[in-house]
């Protein structure tokens, strides 16, 4: 795992529970402080004996610029969270994030709907908008303070073939009122002043995880909403990272056990 700040990490979490239940002793997974300025160096100095990078913030979009190839999803997004060495000094990018938000939003029992609702324009909001997609959200409205923090959005909205318009605060209201599935990808606290509007949502993703709950939480389970975490996107976008790296289905029941023991913050079940 590449990141910086890293330390906080929960992914070493997941990914050694997974080698523990499979028997694979000799793999290894730790969190190494790279940001994005180190992170091509790092990459050009690794050994065949790596068989894959997690990249975290902020070096997402420098990992797909080092990559020599990319998947489809990793280009749309335009960022990258997973770096797998398919020959010596060959890396594939893929972007698990979107995974991860699709698996969080079906464990929290949410198939699909007609229109859907942003809150971000970064490289999260991407992720969303794409995880949005694969869902079959058709429309997403973006809400962001200034129009120009989400071009970057919108662009990977028109890649993925989502219809998104920019929204500002001042209209959240009705925008979550209209919405069938809201994913916040804001900091923590940011979505606070909001949290009872986009509570009227039946289906939250608040990728927070920490502190939690969060008042976003607190509000949509008071309305009796169905809620996913920060948490169940971690674990979700783990699955596909494991299985790229190792070639082996991941053993996503000892995932989830091993994550949840390693925080109080409850996750949803796995769907059957």
């Amino acid at each position: 795992m590449l990141g910086s700040p890293v330390a906080h990490s929960l992914s070493p979490v997941l990914h050694r529970a997974g080698y523990a239940e499979l028997g694979l002793d000799a793999w290894r997974y730790d969190a190494i402080e790279c940001d994005d300025v180190s992170l091509r160096g790092f990459v050009a100095g690794l050994g065949p004996e790596w068989a894959g990078l997690s990249i975290t913030m902020p070096g997402k979009r420098a990992a797909l610029a080092v990559a020599s190839e990319a998947t489809d999803t990793a280009l749309a997004v335009g960022a990258a969270n997973t770096l797998v060495q398919v020959s010596p000094g060959r890396w594939l990018a893929d972007c698990t994030d979107v995974n991860g938000v699709v698996g969080a939003l079906h464990a929290s029992g949410f198939v699909s709907g007609a229109r859907g609702v942003v809150l971000g324009g970064g490289g999260t909001a991407c992720a969303a908008l794409a995880g949005l997609a694969r869902l079959g959200v058709p429309e997403v409205d973006v809400v962001v303070r200034s129009a120009s923090r989400a071009a970057k959005a919108i662009e990977c909205a028109a890649r993925v073939g989502v219809a998104a318009r920019i929204v500002e605060f001042s209209e959240l209201t009705s925008a979550c009122a209209a919405a069938d599935v809201i994913v916040s990808t804001v900091p923590a606290g940011a979505a606070d002043p909001f949290a009872v509007d986009i509570a009227a949502c039946r289906h939250v993703l608040d990728v927070v995880y920490h502190p939690w709950p969060t008042p976003l939480a607190e509000a949509v389970l008071a309305r009796g909403g169905r809620l996913a975490s920060g948490l169940d996107m971690l674990l979700h976008q783990a699955f596909g990272q494991f299985e790229q790296f190792t070639g082996h289905p991941a053993p996503t029941q000892a995932m989830h056990a091993a994550l949840s023991a390693a925080l109080s913050t409850p996750l949803n079940p796995l769907p059957s």
